[in-house]
């Protein structure tokens, strides 16, 4: 698992690049404080290496300098010493100015100090190395930095410390019980180690609980993490693109009065009540020979079937037509929303049927921004999500987590078939081994080195 670059003095920039006030270059490992000292040039000069000696958790500054003794730019360095660190190495962190040339040159003169550039997520993966955080913790940092509402946030925040890991660890921590007295029993009968029978039965399925628990909470958790995918569908000219500006609040997508304007899928997040949404305008579905629009209605089909939730637009002035129905019938009503849209206009169409299938549309006008709020309620109420309580139980976020969950609960059906049937305890331990194999997978603790080298490798450079 431990490379022999692992005892290399890393460095990478850990903010994002561009134009900024600050701008800061991070450095861990056995050498960064003596790294440091070849670049930094403190305000006050001292005899011999200045960062070498001062105290863990102190800022200082000054200014880096090059090989040549050239300024390259007014800092702050911290002085962060092992253990009490992010990677539980060595840590030095330079801010300089923000901006694409300030930080890249000291970068530069910190690589030619004798720093590796680091890895992506290899400060991650050294803090998981070292052992201040588990592979669950590990894989909430990147939620964190990618989390796209203060909702999906709070949930990696949750996993980061360490609400999914305990949760996991003392499911884990009971079947290693059951296993270690079952295999006694096996490797010691002479010791005549009282049968569990019934007492193993009930501790197999409180255990199958706690994994259902974890799993049913997957759902919510990706469509935080990820976004609720939601599709705005219907035919040509009901106003779809009009709806995702006014959701938007801004003209992303070009509306006119020609049906067959939008050809492709056009997709954007808002944050609905902590809630991300993940909208998709899509090409208005109708009979069609021309072949950039039949395209984007064979997109617009593929992302009704992904979808989360649909909204069916139609328009409320007119009255229901073929074109409405040929789309309505390929709308899975337990995920399609009515919207009834231009209720500005003077008519009023018979909506019925389409009410008969769907029940009752959300009323609005895109174009005046009228009912919108109505429309985000439903959204809510259609996916039947509530506000995160990061209070109670950990939700499940991760695709990786949810298929070792799910390879553990039929690893324990699989123990309780056998323990039903009269097998022997024989056959039990081995389906108990694989759960706890299994779920050991989410904390890290019997992670491949392949998969570990696979999951950092998705981070970012610099952290």
């Amino acid at each position: 698992m431990v490379k022999a670059s692992f005892a290399d003095t890393i460095a990478a920039i850990s903010t994002a690049l561009g134009e900024g006030g600050l701008g800061v270059i991070r450095i861990s490992g056995a050498r960064a404080l003596s790294i440091g000292d070849q670049v930094f040039r403190p305000r006050k000069r001292i005899e011999g290496p200045y960062l070498s000696q001062a105290a863990s958790h102190t800022i200082h500054y000054g200014h880096v300098v090059d090989v040549n003794g050239e300024v390259l730019d007014e800092v702050l360095v911290s002085v962060l010493r092992a253990p009490r660190t992010y990677t539980r190495e060595d840590t030095v962190e330079v801010s300089c100015h923000g901006g694409l040339v300030a930080v890249r040159r000291v970068l530069q003169a910190l690589l030619a100090a004798g720093a590796r550039l680091a890895e992506p997520g290899e400060f991650t993966k050294r803090a998981f190395l070292n052992g201040r955080i588990d592979l669950a913790q590990a894989e909430a940092v990147i939620d964190i930095i990618r989390a796209k509402t203060e909702s999906s946030q709070r949930i990696a925040l949750q996993t980061l410390r360490g609400g999914l890991s305990k949760e996991v660890d003392c499911l884990r921590e009971q079947l290693v019980r059951l296993l270690m007295y079952l295999e006694a029993a096996i490797d010691f009968p002479e010791d005549e180690i009282p049968p569990l029978d019934t007492e193993l039965g009930q501790a197999l399925a409180q255990v199958e609980t706690g994994l259902e628990q974890l799993i049913d909470s997957a759902k919510t958790g990706r469509i935080y993490r990820e976004g609720l995918a939601l599709v705005i569908v219907g035919k040509p000219n009901v106003g779809k693109s009009s709806l995702l500006n006014a959701l938007l609040d801004e003209e992303r997508a070009i509306v006119t009065g020609i049906p067959g304007t939008t050809r492709d899928v056009l997709e954007e997040y808002i944050n609905v009540h902590g809630l991300p949404l993940k909208i998709m305008d899509t090409a208005g579905i109708r009979p069609t020979t021309e072949e950039v629009e039949l395209l984007g209605v064979e997109r617009s089909k593929k992302a009704i079937l992904d979808a989360d939730l649909i909204l069916f637009v139609v328009d409320a002035s007119a009255e229901v037509g073929t074109e409405d129905w040929d789309v309505a019938q390929q709308l899975p009503m337990e995920k399609t929303l009515l919207v009834a849209n231009k209720v500005d206009q003077k008519n009023r169409g018979d909506l019925s049927s389409l009410i008969e299938r769907f029940g009752q549309p959300v009323y609005l006008s895109a174009y005046q921004r009228v009912g919108l709020e109505e429309l985000t309620e439903a959204i809510i109420t259609k996916a039947s999500l509530v506000d995160v309580d990061t209070g109670e139980g950990a939700l499940v976020s991760n695709v990786r987590h949810v298929d070792a969950l799910r390879r553990a609960k039929e690893s324990v059906q699989a123990a309780k078939a056998s323990h039903r049937s009269g097998m022997a305890m024989d056959f039990v331990t081995i389906d108990l081994r694989d759960a706890v194999v299994t779920l050991g997978e989410i904390t890290g603790d019997t992670a491949s080195d392949d998969l570990i080298e696979r999951i950092f490798a998705s981070f970012c450079i610099g952290k």
